[in-house]
């Protein structure tokens, strides 16, 4: 699928990434431009590529990305998008968009996240944890912040910024090419962890710096430096706010977002470049927590500020301190801002995301117009919006000037079309109208037989999986009713895209509500369709979902009868601050938020079959959750299995263990279900 668009100032370039097909892992870079594609990068052609010596942060990326990409797996580009810079196996390399074939440049060791300057005389880089800024050719390269210990770096997110902030840079430059505004962190608060490798037992353990709920965060600090080397430390009350949630730097100057430990107040800072000083521009507070929005805080040419805004069942856009987005169109996030006009996606039901566009005098206006989560952004005239339809993804190329708005192209995808095609119905269930999907096998007929009915949610923050948009979980949820499943998929409170009521009703209690959706979900469905089997009903899921179907087996054996549960976290203290503070508060001050949202501690509940899954390597929910649960479960004398995934980190990577995964989980659930009373219905 084609991703990471980058648009020409003039509109008439599109710059993105995509592999060469659905079972080629290589990511190349391509040019849009006259309804012609044009490849700029191709990996597999560049030789001598550098060392493999890459730097921590740059393998873990890799890993994180390995299910979508493998060679160029991001980008930068100048404000021209004529220069573009890209790392591969830990060299630094260019191309020139306008012709010529990729270069390399010197760099002082392996790289990460190069960027282009505004201008594209230079290029900064992190190598070895400090900033570094060359020329395009080379020449005259400099380190411009050297980290003052091994728990020091200059340039880099630290870890609740990428995992659970959505901020994953650590550098951005200015407009002058001249200047950049740079995070600093120190981890050396931060307590240790070590993941060892239980297959290969002669490596040592890995050494990552993880802040477990309740403890020590990284110190983060803000600095402006100059390409000739000067430094100057930006001031804020860093006791008060210690999270720095968003930065960037525009034509008004640079600035910063940033957050209360409690994470209930928001501050948008504006940053004297000269002497460090910073200017409250804006505040948010909240009694829960104030919700991170992607793309804000952002600033438009007149230099109105634009933010999210929350109240009741809303939230929406503001602009300049006003409302611009009516009631019940729920704000997603700020793609892109241009001149006055802002790019955002927002839906008015939760089962579709849409890219909207906002402009003085002409209101909020929808661009895309079929059903699917859409996307994109937008410059010189031009928009690209990619979508995942229900028919597959789609990317659009659309001028302003053309009739009716209507596609001057598209941009392909190569994606394979899947071996089982989905077959979702759309469903509204219970009182609480929570959007759902129902897969019935495509040889079964109404009324011919029970089925058993399996949930399959992850019905957690962050993720919506009941959306009008063919996916990953849809392939799977369809090919697991083929197996003769009734397969039900809903979304409950906590979950995205009903507005902040709706995300915050969890808040003190991340298991109640969840768990109390799925119940009332799969009572509902089965008083609307006959064929669904309440007494053979199962559970499955990952992450926050297994945490979900594990807890179901728990607290409800009434209801779910088996359940196979993936990198559950199962004690909320062992998550990280910024993610799990945010919904259960300090645990110092709320233990009992974290006691009935664990699954620790009720582990002699267990009832029934229970198939426990996680990768030895997972980094994100570590091992721990489930090893110490299942020694819970097996003091209480309650069987249960464990399949562990050598080498696997929180997301399996290798598509033969995905596969005979799924068998695995096909043939428990199956043999955990009770029989059915009327004799088998399947194939």
């Amino acid at each position: 699928m084609p991703r990471q668009f980058t648009v020409s100032p003039d509109g008439r370039r599109v710059l993105f990434v995509r592999t060469g097909a659905g079972d080629d892992p290589v990511g190349r870079l391509w040019q849009y431009e006259d309804g012609r594609e044009r490849l700029l990068i191709d990996p597999a052609r560049l030789v001598g590529t550098g060392s493999e010596d890459v730097p921590e942060e740059e393998r873990l990326r890799r890993e994180r990305a390995r299910d979508l990409s493998t060679g160029v797996v991001g980008y930068a580009a100048d404000t021209e998008a004529r220069v573009v810079a890209f790392a591969l196996s830990g060299a630094l390399w260019a191309v020139r968009t306008d012709g010529g074939a990729p270069f390399p440049v010197p760099a002082a060791g392996p790289v990460v996240d190069p960027r282009p300057s505004p201008d594209g005389r230079y290029v900064a880089y992190v190598s070895g944890r400090g900033l570094h800024v060359a020329r395009l050719d080379g020449t005259g390269g400099r380190q411009l912040a050297r980290p003052e210990g091994p728990d020091v770096s200059y340039g880099l997110a630290e870890h609740v910024a990428a995992e659970s902030m959505g901020r994953s840079r650590g550098y951005w430059w200015a407009p002058d090419s001249r200047r950049l505004l740079v995070a600093r962190v120190d981890t050396s608060p931060v307590a240790r962890r070590h993941l060892s490798d239980p297959a290969n037992p002669d490596r040592p353990p890995r050494v990552i710096r993880y802040p477990a709920a309740g403890t020590a965060n990284a110190e983060v600090t803000a600095h402006v430096l100059t390409v000739d080397g000067d430094r100057t430390e930006v001031v804020w009350d860093r006791a008060a706010y210690e999270y720095l949630a968003a930065a960037g730097w525009d034509a008004h100057g640079p600035y910063l977002a940033v957050q209360s430990r409690d994470q209930r107040v928001l501050r948008t800072l504006a940053v004297d470049p000269a002497t460090g000083a910073t200017t409250v521009l804006h505040e948010r507070t909240d009694a829960a927590w104030v919700e991170l929005v992607p793309g804000t805080p952002a600033r438009t040419a007149a230099e109105a500020l634009v933010v999210p805004e929350d109240e009741g069942g809303t939230r929406y856009l503001a602009v300049a301190g006003r409302r611009v987005t009516p009631e019940g169109l729920q704000l997603r996030e700020v793609l892109a801002v241009a001149g006055e006009r802002v790019l955002f996606t927002a839906g008015e039901e939760p089962e579709e995301t849409h890219v909207w566009r906002y402009e003085p005098g002409a209101g909020c206006h929808r661009l895309s117009r079929d059903p699917g989560v859409w996307t994109g952004t937008a410059r010189g005239g031009t928009t690209v919006l990619a979508g995942r339809t229900p028919h597959g993804p789609e990317v659009r190329v659309v001028r302003d000037d053309a009739p009716d708005r209507s596609p001057a192209g598209t941009i392909a995808s190569l994606a394979d079309e899947p071996l089982v095609t989905p077959r979702p119905l759309h469903l509204a269930l219970g009182e609480r109208e929570l959007r759902a999907l129902l897969f019935f096998p495509s040889w079964h007929r109404p009324g011919t037989g029970k089925l058993p009915v399996l949930l399959a949610p992850y019905g957690g923050p962050g993720l919506q999986l009941a959306v009008r948009a063919r996916g990953w979980t849809d392939c799977v949820a369809q090919w697991f009713a083929e197996q003769g499943f009734a397969v039900l998929v809903a979304d409950g409170r906590g979950t995205p895209g009903r507005g902040p009521d709706w995300e915050k009703a969890v808040h003190g209690d991340q298991l109640g509500p969840a768990l109390e959706d799925q119940v009332d979900a799969v009572r509902a469905a089965a008083a609307r369709f006959g064929d669904l089997d309440l007494s053979r009903v199962a559970i499955r899921g990952w992450s926050f979902g297994g945490f979900l179907a594990a807890a179901a087996v728990l607290h409800r054996p009434d209801v779910f009868h088996a359940a196979v549960a993936g990198a559950p976290p199962t004690d909320q203290r062992l998550y990280d601050t910024h993610w799990k503070e945010r919904f259960l508060g300090h645990p110092g001050e709320h233990p009992e938020n974290y006691a009935r949202s664990s699954l620790a501690g009720h582990g002699h509940l267990l009832r029934r079959p229970l198939m426990l899954v996680h990768g030895l390597a997972d980094d994100n929910v570590a091992v721990a959750h489930t090893l110490r649960f299942s020694a819970e479960l097996l003091a209480a004398g309650r069987p249960h299995t464990v399949l562990p995934l050598p080498g696997a980190t929180h997301l399996p990577a290798d598509t033969a263990v995905t596969a005979n995964l799924l068998r695995a989980e096909r043939d428990f659930l199956r043999n955990a279900l009770p029989a059915p009373k009327d004799g088998p219905t399947g194939p």
